[in-house]
């Protein structure tokens, strides 16, 4: 139990009862010892203002409740990993979209520091220590991204002229947007397409020009959305038709057992210390890619077409380096 959980529980205990409650009792509720519970009575009495006292006869300890207000724990009491949470959140707040609701976006980043400061985590002066590297983001134009936004938020159509890498052409849509998603430090909409009936994901730096249209936006159900973006692998949507197993090496498996890969993944270590990893997907594309990150560290195992795939590309970047 951490300290802040034992800080609550302590609250609780005090505030349910009218009686005063032993120590030895209060040290097997918390599961802590003597010195621990003084220390926990001192710091919800002297920093966060509890009225606790001390039964004079059984040294119990009790609410004073003769206070016209009952005491309560303050509303933002927050744990220590709530708190590093804070801190990153204060990061990606500062990275999410250049020129997006800056007024607005700022008070809260001051706010957060404002807080963070007060408990103590981080000092008045100096930089943070929370460091977060956008590594291959690609930009998106802050009016573009804020007319998407509002389309989202309003629940309006958007015309849109749309340039798709694949096929290197331009193509001009109406949709009504579902969802922002921000995957590997880009962002994508995930929308219903009127002119192709279906569920489509656009990244948004591809978006040329944007229009908001005077119509309501079609809606979509979260598990209809669910089901046909979340169960492949990566960004590529569609139910995952197939299951790649990949062995990466007992050197590389100390990383990649402790990494999510899919929500729906299996693993397993093998009895020579190799890491068996089994993951749905659909589109192989960008599954190729990051198997190939890892070199002679990952053999896949299953299906024969994602082995030869990968083993074409190995063979071309050897037949480079020749």
């Amino acid at each position: 139990m951490s300290k802040v959980e034992r800080l609550y529980h302590l609250h609780n205990i005090l505030n349910q009862r009218r009686t005063p409650i032993s120590r030895q009792d209060l040290m097997e509720r918390l599961e802590c010892s003597q010195a621990t519970l003084y220390r926990l009575v001192g710091e919800l009495r002297d920093f966060l203002g509890a009225p606790i006292e001390q039964d004079p006869d059984s040294r119990g300890f009790y609410y004073d409740r003769s206070y016209e207000q009952p005491f309560d724990l303050p509303g933002i009491w927050i744990s220590p990993g709530e708190l590093q949470a804070l801190l990153t959140a204060r990061q990606v707040l500062a990275n999410v979209q250049p020129g997006l609701l800056e007024g607005e976006l700022e008070s809260l980043q001051g706010r957060i520091t404002s807080l963070l400061q007060k408990k103590g985590v981080e000092p008045e002066s100096g930089e943070s220590r929370i460091h977060i590297q956008h590594v291959a983001g690609r930009a998106v134009p802050a009016r573009m991204f804020q007319d998407v936004l509002g389309a989202l938020i309003r629940r309006q159509r958007l015309n849109i002229r749309y340039h798709g890498r694949r096929k290197d052409e331009e193509s001009e849509r109406v949709i009504s947007p579902q969802r922002l998603t921000q995957y590997r430090n880009s962002w994508y909409l995930d929308a219903w397409c009127h002119q192709a009936e279906g569920l489509r994901s656009f990244a948004l730096e591809r978006i040329r020009e944007q229009r908001l249209v005077d119509e309501a936006a079609s809606e979509v159900s979260p598990s209809v959305l669910s089901a046909h973006f979340d169960q492949s692998y990566g960004i590529f949507s569609g139910p995952a038709e197939y299951l790649a197993e990949l062995r990466f090496t007992p050197e590389m498996a100390r990383w990649i057992s402790e990494e999510s890969w899919h929500p729906d993944q299996q693993g397993a270590f093998e009895s020579d210390g190799s890491w068996l990893l089994k993951v749905p997907f659909s589109n192989s594309r960008e599954l190729i890619m990051d198997v190939l990150r890892y070199g002679a560290d990952v053999e896949v195992l299953a299906p024969d077409f994602l082995r030869d795939a990968v083993a074409a590309e190995a063979q071309k970047t050897s037949e480079i380096y020749a």
